[in-house]
């Protein structure tokens, strides 16, 4: 239950916050102008990360196509799955079944 209420605010929180980027932000910016926006060095200093601790595919395959994505899209995303997770969870315990017998 708690799991539950859990993603389901994360899930709120990175849907309102893709579209606060997507209204405010500079029209179909990507994922890596906006990291850069925040920091220019960001993007380097990722890229020197992947490449240390992960596979050599990981940043070709995986992290440039996503920093070539909309800003507000990656957020988006996240939100739709936790949202995905928490729906999909059980709400509550079963009922107890009384245990007389029908006449």
């Amino acid at each position: 239950m708690i799991a539950q209420r859990i993603l389901a605010v994360l899930s709120a929180i990175l849907l309102v916050g893709s579209v606060a980027i997507a209204t405010v932000g500079p029209p179909l910016v990507s994922l890596g102008q906006a990291l850069y926006l925040l920091d220019e060095g960001l993007v380097e200093r990722l890229h020197v990360f992947v490449a240390g601790h992960l596979a050599d595919w990981a940043w070709s395959g995986v992290a440039v196509p996503l920093l070539v994505r909309p800003a507000w899209l990656i957020p988006a995303a996240i939100g739709l799955i936790f949202a995905g997770m928490a729906l999909s969870l059980p709400n509550r315990k079963q009922a107890r079944r009384s245990h007389r017998r029908s006449q």
